[in-house]
């Protein structure tokens, strides 16, 4: 492979036990997000949606971090935990309204698509800029721990954001003050067009938390059990008083970074194409196969069902329609200021009791 290709891992963590019932489930979520990414590009192509950024080989390492979570954790995402939110309970349909900021987003379209929040499952915003979420994490895992409350925060971001500002401040906040904090990070080979190799001498990035203080760890993100063992024990620490703990799985984009991006520029098919053989969906599929929970007909219909799922929530969303023209003049203030009244008025959505109190 070029220079991108994975660097040599340390022994994964004793695997922690993951029935076959939820394997199976974890299978459902990534093939359901798959097919969405897979959609989602199409739509993107199509003038449909603004943009979207896939995560395509990286499912195993979003859901397998997703399950080993409890309800109070909290998630500050990148903007590819997709799978996450699905782990966490969030409909699909949220998410494609999100994608296309129709009437029913949440956020009223004033988000980027995939830039979504889920308050109620503990999903924090996702932001464009690299690693801002880590320091986040670390300001909200220290109330966590004043409040003595039995939760983590995790903090998911590629290789990229390790050389960031946000990530060196963010771990050595944690590592002095021993926040219950999981650093979970996606080393997916590439941070847009530039390759790992590019980025950092160190032999591989879950070394740098030894700098903080805290242990680094390096698992095979293709390996949907060994993810879930990492962070389990990840949590574990850290609710117990460890403090926290870096993790790098090691993955792989089989798509573009974004939906604004052409992969064909800066790397081969034939890299792409060996990093194929170890496509976690594929990977999940072919142990339930081997252990008889699944034949190749039962898998056909996982697939089935999510298409079918994917269809409707696009046929939905795209069927809503726009926010209100007056949600433009709502969630900033508590009253409006003479010249959002003024904007609000010329627009001709200006409340009648705003008009009538002027």
């Amino acid at each position: 492979m070029a220079e991108s290709s994975v660097t040599p891992a340390r022994a994964p963590p004793e695997s922690v036990e993951l029935p076959v019932p939820q394997v199976e489930n974890a299978l459902r979520t990534m093939v359901l997000a798959r097919v969405l990414d897979e959609r989602a590009i199409a739509l993107q192509r199509q003038g449909r949606i603004g943009f979207y950024a896939p995560h395509s080989g990286q499912e195993a390492a979003l859901v397998g971090s997703a399950l080993a979570l409890r309800p109070p954790d909290w998630v500050f995402p990148a903007y590819r935990e997709l799978s996450v939110a699905l782990v966490r309970g969030v409909p699909l349909q949220a998410i494609v309204d999100q994608l296309w900021g129709n009437v029913n987003d949440l956020s009223k379209g004033r988000q980027m698509p995939n830039h979504f929040a889920f308050r109620q499952v503990h999903f924090v915003s996702a932001s464009s800029p690299i690693g801002t979420q880590i320091t986040q994490a670390v300001g909200a895992a220290m109330g966590m721990q004043r409040r003595k409350e039995s939760a983590v925060t995790i903090a998911y971001f590629g290789d990229g954001a390790t050389s960031s500002n946000d990530f060196h401040a963010g771990l050595n906040f944690a590592g002095v003050f021993r926040t219950p904090t999981v650093f979970f990070c996606q080393n997916n080979q590439w941070a847009i067009s530039l390759p790992r190799a590019r980025q950092t001498q160190s032999t591989t990035l879950a070394e740098k938390a030894e700098a903080y203080g805290f242990a680094g760890v390096v698992v095979d993100g293709n390996d949907l059990r060994a993810v879930y063992s990492a962070v389990s024990d990840a949590r574990r620490k850290a609710v117990e008083g460890g403090g926290p703990t870096l993790i790098e799985a090691q993955v792989y984009r089989l798509g573009p970074h974004s939906t604004s991006d052409d992969p064909h520029r800066y790397r081969s098919d034939r890299e792409v194409e060996e990093a194929r053989r170890g496509d976690p969906v594929h990977r999940v599929e072919e142990e339930l196969r081997s252990c008889g929970a699944l034949d190749q007909a039962g898998i056909d219909r996982i697939w089935e069902e999510a298409r079918s799922r994917v269809a409707q929530a696009v046929t939905a969303a795209e069927s809503a329609g726009s926010p209100p023209s007056a949600s433009l003049f709502e969630d900033v203030f508590a009253t409006l200021t003479p010249r959002l009244r003024e904007e609000s008025e010329a627009a001709g959505t200006l409340p009648p009791e705003e008009g009538r109190s002027r």
